[in-house]
């Protein structure tokens, strides 16, 4: 059996066992920064693998590209965010502390989101400002709400100040995609409808970053923006729709019953449709994960307008000439891990009464596809033959030396980051080439012949 996990458990074993590490940690940590450690780069770039596989590598209709993360300022102007890319924040007067007043609202039962005017949520903050309290000193008087840029402004070629225009980290990272349309379509044999993805940073000046990995000031997108004839989206949307939720569930393993959708009932002016797939996250509850949108024609006619440069996709059949529709998926990184190590996350009360944490991890996921062990360090004749054995898997999955503590204890370690086998090199080993091979989830113990198993654990 297993027991409840909350978001703490998931930080602990995180920062425990080499999987993220506060940002700056020994300057006393950056709110909102994360740093990913050994395993956790191993796995973050196994979901970059199998997000890339999937709608890249798999499709001959969506093609990559890895744009620039410096931008031209008017880029930003063009997509909205100069104006439009802002939380609503109230202060509190005692002692300056800053809140997200949709999020507040929220979470006292009260519908709101950022989506909502200052006018709109300043009515709800006033109705309910006996409900919320000031995070920091427990207050309950509070400014009025008003909207807080998210965008980061950063400096680029000019030190001088003479020359100075403002320049800014990505405050998405799907722009890009954008800006790199048109050389697509005339460098590459692609025809609409098409894809571009990308995974990319993302900035945002977040006032108030929490809940680990699910709301950070630095962050990795994976998008993909599909182009298709005007008012030829909702076949196409329902098909984008059914292949995202099939990743999650296919490819990564999610519990699909930890999974929901989510349409959007407030519509950014732009969009004609937008969904979320939402994931019950340890302490949150469900919350989103993706985000499949329906932008029609804005992003191409912004930039073509602000730019001057004739964005039209011509119909190599028809010659008939329009600005595609955008049909896009956007994901955060940090969102799946943060899903994907909750998902895993067991802690099992074995038959003796002890118990064990355990991540169960597809194994085409784990940091760590296998862990080799000779039985003794202190004898030669088993750590030579484990060493040959250690080589000879290397070469084909990610592999880890462990000789430190007694087996069980490395066990123990190897079942906390998810490495789905175990290989023993034991006294046996040196009579008939044999090794016992534990298995993380059942922790079954079979022997197989060293010729075998490399067969074995692909298999």
């Amino acid at each position: 059996m297993s027991k409840d996990v909350n978001l703490e458990d998931i930080v602990s074993l995180c920062k425990r066992r080499g999987f993220v590490y506060q940002g700056s940690d020994i300057y006393g940590g950056e709110a909102g920064l994360y740093d990913f450690g050994p395993y956790g780069v191993e796995l973050l770039n196994n979901i970059k693998r199998s997000w890339w596989k999937r709608n890249v590598q798999d499709r001959e209709d969506i093609v990559g590209i890895d744009s620039a993360m410096f931008k031209h300022p008017k880029v930003w102007e063009a997509s909205g965010h100069t104006s439009g890319f802002s939380d609503p924040l109230a202060e509190c007067k005692n002692c300056h502390f800053r809140i997200r007043v949709d999020k507040e609202l929220s979470s006292i039962g009260v519908i709101a989101d950022e989506k909502m005017s200052e006018t709109e949520l300043n009515k709800l903050l006033d109705e309910n400002r006996d409900k919320i309290k000031c995070p920091n000193c427990g207050k309950q008087e509070f400014t009025e709400a008003k909207a807080f840029n998210l965008l980061v402004k950063s400096n680029l070629g000019d030190f001088t100040g003479k020359d100075e225009r403002p320049v800014y980290l990505p405050g998405e990272a799907c722009q890009g995609i954008y800006l790199n349309f048109k050389n697509v379509v005339d460098t590459t044999r692609m025809k609409v409808p098409f894809g571009i993805a990308q995974i990319g940073k993302a900035f945002r000046n977040e006032i108030s970053p929490r809940n680990f990995l699910f709301r950070t000031r630095e962050l990795e997108q994976a998008d993909t923006q599909y182009f298709v004839r005007p008012h030829e989206n909702s076949e196409r949307f329902e098909m984008i729709k059914k292949d995202r939720w099939d990743w999650y569930v296919s490819d990564l393993g999610l519990n699909e019953k930890k999974l929901k959708w989510h349409q959007h009932e407030n519509l950014v002016f732009y969009a004609s449709d937008a969904w979320d797939i939402e994931y019950d996250f340890p302490s949150l509850g469900f919350d989103e994960l993706e985000g499949i949108h329906d932008r029609t024609d804005y992003d191409l006619t912004q930039h073509m307008k602000f730019s001057g440069v004739d964005l039209n996709y011509q119909d190599p059949v028809t010659n008939e000439k329009y600005i595609p529709w955008i049909l896009e998926t956007s994901v955060g990184l940090g969102r799946i891990f943060t899903a994907l190590v909750s998902d895993a996350y067991s802690v099992e009360v074995l038959d003796n009464g002890e118990t064990r944490t355990v991540l169960k991890l597809k194994p085409e996921l784990a940091p760590v596809r296998c862990a080799v062990f000779p039985l003794l360090k202190n004898k030669p004749d088993l750590v030579r033959k484990a060493h040959e054995v250690y080589k000879a898997l290397a070469k084909e999955f990610p592999c880890e030396w462990d000789d430190n503590g007694n087996i069980g204890k490395r066990y123990r370690r190897q079942d906390e980051i998810g490495t789905p086998y175990c290989v023993v090199v034991d006294f046996d080993t040196l009579e008939d080439d044999t090794v016992t091979v534990r298995d993380r989830d059942t922790t079954n113990q079979i022997r197989v012949k060293i010729t075998k198993l490399i067969e074995h654990i692909k298999q």
